[in-house]
């Protein structure tokens, strides 16, 4: 039976519980076990689809179909294990299950209350699907203290009594704040934090502390002392270079040492082979170049709105071992001035147009795409970005001057129109403009049929099928293929049947490249996105040019 790491955090939000989880993950996948993340979200959205960027960041997206908390994407990236739909789980799909379940009759005339209805379906969910796992992390969202977490703190406190006392560990991540004026650090919100949870019936066994400054013995061990850990338990979190040195400065500072000391396997442990991530570090650390990539997007001011995209970026720099800077750019401001557009873009080595919703900023975007398009600089389009690049097509090179997307309302020219129709594992799937936003887009690992030779063939090794991930309610229109392509844009990429189009191309262009899918979702830091690592390339090409 697989064994459970249940990871909590404390004082204030945001401490990086998911990347510590992905962390811990990754050392002990280095020590050769298996396995698993899974997230469990207190909020009463049945999921991150209908929810603001603003609000919650990116939304991931699975193999499976499934649009999950921007924190899986952490999980994927470090370990290489593709996430589920059984990976993430909010307290409004455990109460729309119950409530469905009530209204059928299943409970038989009970009374349906928290404990143990709730309790128990959580419980379900961490127990369930555990193949042959060694470990599964199970993170939980929010702090220690919020209303909307008490089912899931309970549900642990179960748990640890029904599973074997040895299968089942703690981690606690709190914060050791710096008070500059008396220059010290704090541990009394760390003591409360704790005293908070085991007040729940929930003793931390690992308690990680985040810290600006070194953590002091003392202070060590006045946190062993009032928290009821032990002092080795205690491990400092100092601020790392960049997310991938946080796996080797937690295996410094002993977490993964501590872990399996508390599962009793420390001894019979292997040590980590971490040359993966010494490599990862170096390339990130040690560029041998630079490349700028202006980003126009809708959310720009959020960069966890765009965080698998940021991340790939990264990726594609490690693989041609060069710094990638980007320059987030929102595209109303192209919209408001076009003397902008030059302005912004011209000292830019690649322009990269991301997904997005909803009209605002699609000009900009449109315009941005022609600057890359006439000034021959290298251009990614992703999702909306294929899309707008093929507006911006029809528009200035296939002479449809009306060209737009029912995104945007009413048009003459749909070159952009919403998917009614299309094939999935599951059959034939329909939609209409009608439909409920949540969970109803083409989601998901959707195999395209890339035309031979083609540009993007070659990126993908000489592939002629390729599987990637999909997010979106709109496709171009299939209608418009002939004009489009008579315009210069090629489409080397298909849905098996031929309807749907994936990819586009400008064999005339340097590189210029729009997909419908998100392949940054399946881009990790020691297996770079081929498209990133090309895109990267090109941009390094672009920058000896200038």
């Amino acid at each position: 039976m697989a064994r459970y790491i249940f990871i909590t955090g404390g004082v204030v939000s945001s401490l990086g519980k998911g990347l510590m989880a992905a962390s811990l993950a990754a050392l002990l996948q280095a020590r050769g076990y298996k396995v698993r993340i899974r997230k469990f979200d207190p909020y009463l959205n049945v999921d991150p689809g209908t929810m603001s960027p603003y609000q919650h960041g990116e939304v991931y997206v699975t193999d499976d179909g499934a649009e999950t908390d921007l924190d899986l994407g952490h999980y994927e990236r470090f370990t290489g294990v593709s996430a589920r739909q059984s990976d993430n789980i909010t307290s409004g799909r455990v109460y729309q299950d119950i409530i469905a379940k009530e209204r059928r009759g299943d409970y038989l005339g009970a009374t349906v209350q928290v404990i143990p209805h709730v309790t128990d379906a959580i419980k379900a969910f961490a127990l369930d699907d555990q193949d042959d796992h060694d470990f599964i992390l199970c993170e939980i969202g929010g702090t220690v203290g919020d209303i909307e977490s008490l089912p899931f703190i309970e549900a642990i406190r179960q748990l640890r009594n029904d599973l074997p006392v040895d299968q089942t560990c703690l981690v606690h991540v709190t914060l050791v704040p710096y008070i500059s004026a008396a220059g010290e650090l704090k541990t009394k919100p760390t003591q409360h934090s704790v005293r908070e949870l085991t007040s729940l019936g929930v003793q931390p066994n690992v308690l990680l502390c985040r810290c600006e400054h070194p953590l002091p013995e003392t202070e060590r061990a006045k946190i062993a002392l009032f928290c009821n850990v032990r002092k080795d338990a205690v491990i400092q979190a100092l601020d790392a270079s960049s997310i991938y040195a946080v796996p080797l400065q937690y295996h410094g500072e002993g977490l993964d040492d501590e872990v399996l000391r508390h599962f009793g396997l420390l001894e019979a442990a292997k040590s980590p082979d971490l040359a993966i991530w010494d490599d990862i570090v170096d390339r990130y650390e040690n560029p041998e170049g630079e490349v700028t990539i202006g980003v126009v997007g809708k959310y720009v001011g959020l960069p966890d709105a765009y965080k698998s995209l940021n991340e790939a970026l990264v990726h594609g720099g490690m693989a041609n071992r060069v710094k990638v800077r980007i320059k987030w750019i929102d595209a109303e401001i192209f919209e408001q001035d076009d003397s902008d557009i030059a302005a912004q873009l011209e000292p830019m080595h690649g322009i990269l147009v991301p997904g997005g919703f909803g009209e605002r900023g699609s000009e900009g975007k449109i315009a941005s795409v022609r600057f890359a398009r006439e000034r021959n600089v290298p251009f990614f389009g992703i999702c909306l970005g294929m899309q707008m690049a093929c507006i911006e097509g029809a528009r200035n090179t296939a002479g449809i001057d009306g060209a737009s997307s029912t995104e945007f309302g009413a048009t003459n020219e749909p070159v952009v129109g919403i998917i009614t129709e299309w094939m999935s594992k599951e059959g034939l799937q329909k939609r209409s403009a009608d439909t409920d936003l949540g969970g109803t887009m083409r989601l998901g690992a959707y195999e395209a049929v890339l035309a031979h030779n083609s540009q993007v063939s070659q990126i993908y090794g000489g592939a002629t099928q390729i599987s990637e991930r999909h997010r979106h309610r709109y496709e171009v229109n299939s209608a418009y293929m002939e004009r489009l392509e008579a315009g210069g844009l090629v489409f080397s990429g298909m849905s098996p049947d031929g309807l749907l189009p994936e990819i586009v191309e400008r064999p005339d262009h340097p590189w210029f490249v729009g997909v419908q899918f998100h392949p940054e979702l399946k881009s990790k830091p020691f297996d770079p996105h081929p498209l990133f690592a090309r895109f990267i390339a090109a941009a390094l090409q672009q920058s000896r040019l200038v």
